[in-house]
């Protein structure tokens, strides 16, 4: 009995040593959280089934945690609560000097913000638009706030109230109830929506192309762990069933990413528009 029970602390032993070799924590999971573009049960259907296969191709366990708000998760971010996020890139860029979150995938598919009224509404040219209304998922959500707005006041002069609806889904159907004149939105979000909720809105503008949403992980991640993550979904695009998971984001063709990819960003001018979320 004494030289079984010296086996087993030893072979415990190893197991340990194994699991802190490979940067994974053995008392807990490690929680990937997911910016709110969809209602949490939509997020949930989506991003659930994938986190559940990275987890276990990777080794790494992960728990999805999916906040309420966007200004939620912002605030999360901001304190570094999350150990692996999929955010909002220029998020991310502003994180870098401060939680320092590192891209470890992102899609190859440039991501468009667009600006939508309502098919049959009376909105036909940019200038109508000056001193209306326009949702928005979120005041810091880049294509359909940040830099739509910039485009709509440095190249347009035009000037809207923004209305925050939290999310995009929530953003199209204000504008399709005539609760909202224009809505900001990306492509990306549009495509995923009903038909007949597409059928009733119109892309007036189109915004420049720019780096899509990365998954990120924070640095105290260790760099096992990260590179087990992003080797994972990458496998996992690789199936046709894995495709068939990210394409509900959507991510089309993911590709490994690094913090130089959004860097350009920083001469846009996008920190006028910026809007710090306060600490609670």
């Amino acid at each position: 009995m004494p030289a079984w029970s010296t086996r087993m602390r030893i072979a415990l032993m190893a197991v340990l040593l194994l699991v802190a070799a490979a940067g994974v924590r053995a008392e807990e999971a490690y929680v990937f959280a997911v910016v709110p573009q969809y209602e949490q049960r939509k997020l949930y259907s989506i991003w659930k089934p994938i986190v559940d296969d990275v987890a276990r191709r990777s080794g790494v366990p992960l728990r999805l945690a999916a906040t309420l708000t966007v200004t939620d998760f912002e605030r999360g971010l901001s304190r570094g609560s999350f150990d692996f996020v999929y955010a909002n890139p220029y998020h991310v860029l502003v994180e870098s000097r401060r939680q320092g979150y590192i891209p470890l995938v992102r899609d190859a598919n440039p991501l468009t913000g667009v600006l939508v009224v309502a098919r049959d509404g009376p909105i036909r040219s940019i200038a109508d638009l000056d001193g209306k209304t326009l949702a928005v998922p979120s005041p810091n959500a880049l294509g359909a706030s940040l830099l739509l707005r910039s485009d709509l006041e440095q190249i347009h002069n035009v000037r809207m109230r923004m209305l925050d609806v939290k999310t995009h889904s929530s953003v199209y159907l204000n504008v399709a109830k005539g609760i909202a004149d224009a809505g900001g939105g990306v492509q990306k979000t549009l495509a995923e929506q009903d038909e007949r909720l597409q059928g009733a809105l119109r892309i007036l503008y189109a915004t420049r192309a720019m780096p899509s949403h990365p998954v990120a992980a924070h640095p105290r991640v260790a760099r096992p762990a990260r590179e087990a993550v992003r080797q994972a979904l990458l496998e996992l695009a690789a199936t046709p069933a894995g495709r068939a998971l990210l394409a509900d984001v959507p991510m089309l063709l993911p590709v490994r990413a690094s913090l130089d990819d959004y860097l350009v960003m920083r001469e846009w001018g996008l920190e006028k528009y910026w809007v710090e979320v306060p600490q609670e």
